[in-house]
């Protein structure tokens, strides 16, 4: 069980070196990184190319820890106590299964995404400790206890919007991924574009990286968004001349609204051409 990579997802060599090491050890595979480079879909893929099944649990900043395990729905229990029903003399019609529950007893070895762990408060990645690291849990309400029998695949997503707690990051294995270098990048392109014209990918990737680079950009623009950007260039035909010829006091890229995602960037960007048509 070794992941290379995938046709659909380019894998630099120190991703698949963490991934297998995960695999191997069978830690949670920690992959932080900045948004847009690729975190939720490393787990689609490493579900793929395993052959493995793919749970998810996507964090939101009002989900607790608990709801991966499961919920016990006392509401319903007593609406339906209420009307006679006889469902209410088996507490196990309550019990409402987690991610965590579906991933231990799967049939199949399954790949469990935990995606944006840090969306959520700042107790969340400690409640889930003994959880992870035992892979067990007790459902109080009727008595047993859920056991994987093999341990599942975990990879858990962070954007770094809060810290996680030593005790969590001591029992996982950490990889950044770094944002793609050119050439990682035109294979990306590759994968997603096959048959794209070299040249226009070159001058992309050239505005692109300038983008990137202007300091002072709030929210540089991801992998997933130069992606957006060429597939509107190529939906509007854009000429090539646009993008090798470009009027420096047009600071601005062709389709911006692709690559700028917030007022303060558009307005640098104009500044920065206004200031080009002054000095010119």
């Amino acid at each position: 069980m070794r992941f290379e990579g995938t046709s659909n997802y380019i894998a630099t060599d120190d991703l698949k070196v963490a991934v297998n090491a995960a695999v191997k050890l069978r830690r949670p595979l920690l992959i932080k990184g900045e948004p847009g480079t690729g975190k939720t879909v490393l787990a689609h893929e490493i579900a793929a190319a395993i052959g493995a099944p793919l749970i998810e649990w996507h964090i939101k900043s009002t989900t607790r820890a608990h709801q991966g395990l499961y919920e016990y729905d006392a509401v319903a229990r007593l609406r339906d106590g209420q009307l006679g029903d006889e469902r209410v003399h088996d507490i196990s019609n309550y019990i409402r299964r987690g991610k965590l529950w579906d991933a231990f007893t799967s049939p199949e070895l399954p790949v469990l995404l935990i995606d944006e762990i840090d969306k959520a408060d700042i107790e969340f990645p400690n409640d889930l400790l003994q959880e992870l690291d035992r892979m067990e849990f007790h459902v109080y309400e009727t008595g047993e206890t859920v056991r994987a029998a093999d341990r599942p695949v975990v990879v858990i997503t962070s954007n770094n919007e809060k810290e996680l707690p030593d005790a969590f990051l001591r029992r996982c294995f950490f990889h950044y991924i770094s944002f793609p270098d050119r050439p990682t990048m035109e294979a990306i392109v590759d994968v997603h574009f096959p048959g794209i014209q070299k040249i226009l990918v070159s001058r992309a990737l050239d505005l692109f990286y300038e983008v990137r680079d202007v300091p002072g950009i709030k929210k540089k623009p991801s992998t997933s968004e130069l992606l957006d950007w060429l597939k509107l260039l190529l939906h509007e035909d854009m000429p090539l001349e646009v993008l090798q010829n470009r009027d420096p006091t047009k600071a601005i890229p062709p389709l911006h609204g692709a690559l700028l995602k917030n007022e303060q960037d558009v307005m640098l960007f104009e500044k920065l051409a206004f200031m080009a048509r002054r000095n010119g």
